[in-house]
């Protein structure tokens, strides 16, 4: 009796030590899953009904979401899922929300009428303006204004300590980027950025940009090899001022970051990676294996910060839900983390269970040279 007292004592205890380590575990896979969200695009004619999107976040433990206009049906699917939202203002009411009046009428009808059932996390007020860019250059002078005027609508709400608003941009807007300490913007768009970083500081805000190692790596694959936009390199490709790059995703933030202190925005200011991804197909590069490879490596990776900025996560969405079949060109139909059926294209873990990896392809490397 004695033996099998002590053997029940000793399972007991064993149990106790797995159901820990399971915990810890859980924690841990939790704690990556919450820097990470998805972004639910709609430009597609045979997607699921916001209700089997907010279903399939649930689901699959993705706690965070962003919008690029606040759709009512997916904004009314939200109340209730604890999903934190990005809502966008789209860019073609910037120019209205210059009005400060109108600036109100639009949070108070498309946030706080929501609010706090749907978790806003940000507002992003306009998406890759550029003043040098001949689409949207004619909308650049609104977008300083529609930023404060949203601003100081959630701040009259008392909500900007839980609603933070900023800007969306893209990489186009750097014009140094290698090395990463030399990062700077192009000089035409500093008179536009310049007090729009000044605002997002005073905010204490965090400017949100689109990150792709893919058009980065599709655009120069002679001096940009595969493995080192996938985050597959095994080694170190870059050095710079003492700090060492094995991945490009690491290196264009660290450029951003760097162009962002040259402008005034210090060491403070954070950057959330409001959309990254790879396509399947549609271009060059463009395979299943790679894009799979890019998103479970970029998941895995944003835990851990970047050389110029260690051991801090990085809040990053993926670009995007669902293959929206709508999007031109061809390849930018084929950017979804999961088919419009709802079937996921690839093994990704967002912290709720363990998926299997897919495995990385290195086969497709070229020079190692990683000019930006």
């Amino acid at each position: 009796m004695a033996s099998f007292s002590s053997r029940s004592r000793t399972s007991s205890l064993t149990a106790a030590m797995l159901l820990l380590l399971g915990v810890l575990f859980i924690a841990n896979l939790d704690m990556t899953g919450a820097q990470v969200g998805i972004c639910y695009g709609m430009m597609g004619n045979n997607l699921p009904p916001a209700t089997e999107v907010i279903a399939l976040y649930k689901q699959r433990n993705i706690k965070r979401m962003r919008l690029y206009d606040p759709n009512q049906a997916a904004l009314n699917a939200l109340r209730g899922s604890g999903i934190e939202v990005m809502v966008g203002v789209p860019n073609s009411d910037l120019q209205r929300l210059s009005n400060p009046s109108e600036a109100n009428s639009w949070v108070k009808n498309n946030v706080l009428n929501f609010w706090p059932s749907v978790k806003f996390r940000y507002i992003a007020v306009g998406n890759e303006i550029s003043p040098v860019n001949g689409g949207t250059s004619w909308m650049a002078p609104f977008v300083l204004p529609a930023l404060v005027n949203v601003f100081n609508a959630v701040r009259a709400a008392g909500l900007q300590d839980q609603i933070k608003v900023s800007i969306a941009v893209d990489m186009t807007l750097i014009g140094t980027s290698y090395p990463p300490s030399a990062g700077a913007f192009r000089g035409d768009v500093i008179s536009y950025l310049a007090p729009i970083v000044g605002h997002l500081s005073y905010a204490k805000t965090p400017l949100f940009a689109n990150i792709y190692t893919y058009f980065s790596y599709s655009g120069n694959p002679r001096d940009i090899s595969l493995p080192y936009a996938l985050f597959t390199s095994p080694s170190v490709l870059v050095w710079d001022s003492g700090r060492g790059y094995q991945n490009l995703f690491d290196a264009m933030l660290d450029s951003l970051y760097s162009a962002l202190e040259r402008l005034g925005g210090g060491n403070t200011l954070d950057v959330v990676v409001s959309e990254s991804g790879w396509p399947s197909a549609g271009g060059f590069g463009t395979t299943s294996d790679n894009a799979g490879t890019y998103l479970s490596n970029l998941i895995r990776h944003v835990k851990g910060g970047t050389p110029k900025r260690p051991g801090k996560a990085i809040e990053t969405y993926i670009f995007a839900m669902f293959d929206e079949n709508q999007k031109q060109p061809e390849l930018e139909k084929h950017f979804g983390a999961f088919s419009p059926n709802k079937q996921p294209k690839y093994n990704l873990n967002f912290g709720g269970h363990r998926d299997c990896d897919i495995s990385t392809e290195q086969n497709a490397t070229v020079s190692l040279k990683s000019d930006m």
